[in-house]
C-alpha cells in the first residue's frame, strides 16, 4: 500500500498526470473537483483510498469478525502505510544530503589540485 501511494503522488512515472492534478486542485472552479484532484498529490490523503481499495480486494479484517474488523483493519493499515513512507522519505533526504556533501567534498578536492598544479608550474 504504502509503495503504491508513494509511487503515484512522489516518483517520475506519473509525473505528467501529477502535474495536472497538482494545476487542477489549484486552478479547478469547484471545491468537489479541486479535493479530487487534491487526493492524487498527497500521499496521506491518497493512502487512505489505497487502504480502501486492498480491503475490498482482500478482504481483511483485524481483530474483529464483524464490521469493525474493517474499521480496525483500515486504520491500522493506512497507519503502517503512513509510518512506511516517513521512514522512506526520511532515508531519500539522507541519501541526497550525503550525495550533496560528496559532491562537495569532490569540489573541494578539485580546486586543492588545481592550486597544487599552479604552484607545480609556478616553482618550475
Amino acid at each position: 500500500m504504502a509503495s503504491i501511494a508513494w509511487t503515484v503522488t512522489h516518483e517520475e512515472v506519473f509525473r505528467e498526470p501529477r502535474q495536472y492534478c497538482q494545476r487542477e486542485c489549484v486552478e479547478a472552479r469547484s471545491l468537489v473537483r479541486r479535493k479530487f484532484f487534491y487526493l492524487f498529490t498527497c500521499e496521506y490523503c491518497f493512502s487512505h483510498y489505497v487502504a480502501a481499495g486492498v480491503l475490498l480486494v482482500a478482504r481483511y479484517k483485524l481483530l474483529y469478525s464483524d464490521w469493525r474488523g474493517y474499521l480496525v483493519a483500515f486504520f491500522a493499515l493506512v497507519w503502517v502505510a503512513n509510518q512506511y513512507m516517513s521512514i522512506y522519505n526520511r532515508l531519500r533526504l539522507d541519501i541526497k544530503r550525503e550525495q550533496v556533501e560528496i559532491k562537495a567534498d569532490e569540489q573541494k578536492d578539485e580546486q586543492k589540485a588545481d592550486i597544487h598544479k599552479l604552484d607545480d608550474r609556478k616553482a618550475a
